[in-house]
């Protein structure tokens, strides 16, 4: 079958809107139509060479839609399904998967780079018929995507499926972060450092693990002002107040209990073990180039401090996604505040070049 995309082929260059090809499906595919896919900062950093994919390429990893079609032996799921797609397939058997750190999942980490289908196989191709790539197995920016049957998880028919995407990526890694990762008790000091989209949904994670204080640290007001109606009780401008001694000022000296960092810049990752107390846990969420370098004060890391780089915030794909989804249907998670924009795919530069320049939380692309 055929479907239109948006292909990037060259780093800096804009997308085009395409016709692609799809294969037939294999045991345990399932076809998806794609209703609402949303713009990230690692699709962002594809298209500017940060992040090496092979091209001509189908970006985009924050997806959601109706299962279309199903492949031999998929059972669970049926055409018509709502579901949320991961980025984090795996094959549940590998040194890895058995214990259970699935993000490290070795036929993941070994095809991940061919970017293609987690089998290592094509599943796309361009209309000249040339291997047409994926980002994270996904290639959400199409009408229709093929992945496998554990990609997508099924959410209650309620759940409106332009936030459902959101449930991918940002929420899950930043809610997971305070719930899996830093696992956050009753009446806790919570720092979150960086208040985009997954900080937003940090913060919503540690409001509803019951964190007593949450600092919400930014450099824009209206970021810092989202972080508020988010949950944060406390907000710090980073340029008129050093987040460490407000952590300590707020602590009788100790430092936040968890420190969550989600801006992935060097002054937020060394503020981040500043500002966490003696035996308190630091998640980093933001991320470097893989070659970059990142000099700490020793003193810092010191007191056994625990520090965790996660990538998707521990995430159960199964079981989070829809916990996730009848949380906001019951109004406990907010995701309408975090779309900036719904656009169509045609509209998807625009939608990046607003990324870019810091005005989008969330850009939505919606498929008719």
């Amino acid at each position: 079958m055929q479907a239109r995309a948006a292909v990037l082929r060259a780093i800096g260059q804009p997308m085009a809107i395409e016709r692609i090809r799809i294969a037939p499906l294999a045991p345990g595919d399932v076809l998806v139509k794609t209703a609402a896919a949303s713009l990230c900062h690692t699709d962002l950093e594809v298209i500017e060479g940060q992040f090496g994919l092979t091209l001509p390429a189908v970006l985009g990893h924050e997806a959601a839609g109706t299962i279309a079609a199903l492949g031999e032996g998929v059972t669970g799921l049926a055409p018509g399904d709502p579901v949320v797609l991961s980025w984090n397939p795996h094959c549940g058997g590998c040194f890895y998967c058995r214990r259970a750190q699935p993000i490290l999942c070795e036929p993941y980490l070994a095809n991940g780079p061919k970017a293609v289908h987690f089998d290592g196989r094509p599943r796309l191709a361009c209309d000249d018929g040339a291997t047409l790539h994926q980002l994270m197995y996904l290639g959400g920016f199409a009408e229709y995507v093929v992945v496998p049957v554990q990609q997508a998880v099924r959410v209650p028919r309620e759940m409106p499926l332009d936030r459902a995407c959101l449930l991918g990526c940002a929420v899950m890694t930043g809610f997971g972060a305070a719930t899996h990762i830093a696992r956050i008790g009753w009446g806790e000091v919570v720092m979150v450092i960086g208040a985009g989209a997954v900080g937003l949904a940090a913060i919503q994670g540690a409001r509803l693990a019951g964190a007593g204080r949450i600092i919400a640290v930014d450099p824009n007001p209206a970021r810092r002002a989202m972080a508020e109606r988010a949950g944060a009780t406390t907000l710090c401008d980073p340029a008129q107040e050093d987040p460490a001694a407000l952590a300590r000022r707020l602590t009788a000296g100790r430092g936040a209990d968890a420190v969550i960092e989600a801006a992935g810049v060097p002054a937020s990752l060394r503020a981040s073990v500043e500002a966490v107390r003696p035996g308190g846990q630091v998640v980093w969420l933001g991320k470097l180039g893989v070659n970059a370098e990142m000099p700490f004060r020793w003193g810092a890391l010191m007191q056994e401090k625990r520090i965790t780089r996660s990538s998707y915030g521990g995430a159960r794909p199964a079981e989070d996604f829809p916990l996730l989804a009848e949380a906001y249907l019951a109004g406990k998670l907010d995701l309408d505040s975090l779309i900036t924009a719904r656009i169509g795919l045609e509209e998807i530069n625009q939608g990046f070049a607003a990324l870019k320049r810091g005005e989008a939380i969330r850009s939505v692309v919606v498929f008719p």
